[in-house]
């Protein structure tokens, strides 16, 4: 045995040593730590393609009509043929761009996508052809942390892309998407904070293991709404699709690109996706435990490898929500999403961490029962009088707009020249006469009723 490898063996039991929780991890063969690798890739590629034809299928079934049923068994191929139809496409790139930007930037989306999934949690120890392993590529102290690091450098490519097509619709989306994010991702962050004060760690596998009395959504309920509206805002999603909005920016800070590379930020979001829901699943629905009435008649049901299949269950009721949040709400304006982002989740997240750090301390001090309700009964009553104090807020605002519109109207109606524009009057004459409107119309002889031609024909 080389010197080489009992330091090595040295240094992983010192850090066993020093993170007990860590112990399983970093001595795996380097063979295992392939074959989990590729299997997460491989997992990645197939989420993407049935989530699209999901989206596809699902969505059809919402409108009343047939998703693609042309392609395959029930055109489970289709997602599979447009894939292959992107990458045969010609690839155009605009005279003006700057290349080598305009190049990188599907790339530097699409790699930290897969990035982040390597500290997700899938299963406890398992043995792997004849090796005991957790069904987890890696974990951190600060995993989580990881999560949020990938999914703010896969952003960069979206400016990036904006920026180095030299062209206006792109630039204002890759802005859109830049402001977007930093908004949502604070909240997000917030969000994690009462998870990791609740947990008492960061690491993703031990956060699994402190939710087994019971899950975090059911105890942080606030933080995990939050955190649900915000990976929809993060993942650039309906109803938080702003930096796409066909209906102002043509295809955003896609419009672009074509061929390999749109496929590669189609790839990147839908990656980021399946990323946010799994990261959804281990820090608020228990990860991969079964759900409490399940292990109440099932003392096994969290061994061997039954606990994927719980968390499989659980991940793909998360990425339903995507899909049924696209087909039953309507784009919002971007100063609504600034607005519920800013003034709202954020507001409402530091209240919230600050009513969890309360009950903790009171917790660990021994406080009783009824302190501990009253103090999440004074941050309910907070937050319900400071929406309300929002929602008279923004009735006043919006009072004072209808005000100021009704005003401007009845300035353009007394002077056509009101504002530096000359706007006709709703009185002026008629195009062509000297006569007003109204005096057109009076003069005009009244219709007359139509006859019967039955009664011509015969005379009648």
């Amino acid at each position: 045995m080389t010197p080489d490898t009992l330091d090595a063996r040295a240094g992983h039991a010192l850090a066993a040593a020093a993170e007990p929780g860590f112990a399983a991890f970093g001595t795996d063969p380097w063979w295992i730590t392939l074959i989990k690798a590729l299997v997460i890739f491989v997992f990645l590629m197939v989420c993407v393609i049935l989530m699209i034809m999901a989206d596809r299928k699902v969505m059809g079934r919402m409108q009343q009509r047939h998703g693609p049923n042309r392609f395959g068994p029930w055109g489970l191929l289709q997602s599979l043929a447009d894939g292959v139809k992107l990458s045969l496409k010609e690839d155009l790139i605009p005279r003006k761009v700057d290349r080598v930007v305009y190049i990188a930037a599907p790339m530097i989306s699409a790699i930290p996508a897969f990035m982040a999934f390597s500290v997700i949690p899938v299963g406890p120890e398992v043995t792997m052809f004849g090796v005991q392993t957790p069904l987890q590529l890696t974990d951190l102290p600060i995993a989580v942390l990881l999560v949020l690091a990938t999914a703010s450098i896969g952003v960069y490519g979206i400016v990036l892309a904006g920026w180095a097509s030299q062209s206006p619709y792109p630039l204002l989306g890759g802005l859109r998407a830049s402001a977007q994010v930093i908004s949502y991702e604070i909240a997000m962050g917030l969000s994690f904070v009462a998870v990791f004060i609740y947990a008492g760690t960061l690491s993703t596998s031990e956060i699994v293991d402190a939710q087994r009395p019971i899950w975090f959504a059911v105890v942080l309920f606030p933080s995990f709404v939050i955190y649900l509206i915000t990976m929809v805002g993060e993942t650039n999603r309906l109803p938080f699709d702003l930096a796409e909005g066909e209906g102002e920016l043509v295809g955003g800070f896609m419009t672009e690109y074509s061929s390999m590379k749109f496929l590669l930020f189609f790839l990147a979001e839908y990656v980021n996706m399946v990323t946010v829901a799994a990261l959804s699943v281990t820090l608020f629905l228990g990860g991969y435990l079964a759900p409490p009435p399940i292990t109440t008649f099932w003392a096994g049901a969290n061994e061997g490898w039954w606990p994927v299949l719980w968390w499989l269950l659980k991940f793909l009721a998360v990425m339903f929500l995507f899909i049924w949040l696209r087909g039953s709400l309507p784009r919002v304006r971007y100063d609504q999403l600034m607005q519920l982002g800013w003034k709202l989740l954020i507001p409402v997240q530091l209240v919230w961490i600050t009513a969890v750090a309360v009950i903790r301390v009171m917790r660990n001090e021994g406080a009783p029962p009824v302190a501990l309700g009253a103090v999440i009964l004074g941050f309910f009553v907070v937050t319900l009088a400071a929406l309300a104090a929002w929602s008279r807020a923004a009735d006043r605002r919006r009072a004072a707009e209808d005000a100021e519109h009704a005003e401007r109207i009845r300035a353009l109606r007394e002077d056509p020249m009101h504002g530096g524009f000359p706007v006709p009057p709703m009185d002026a004459p008629h195009y062509g006469s000297s006569v007003p409107a109204e005096e057109l119309r009076s003069a005009r002889p009244a219709p007359t009723p139509p006859t019967d031609k039955r009664e011509e024909v015969t005379g009648a």
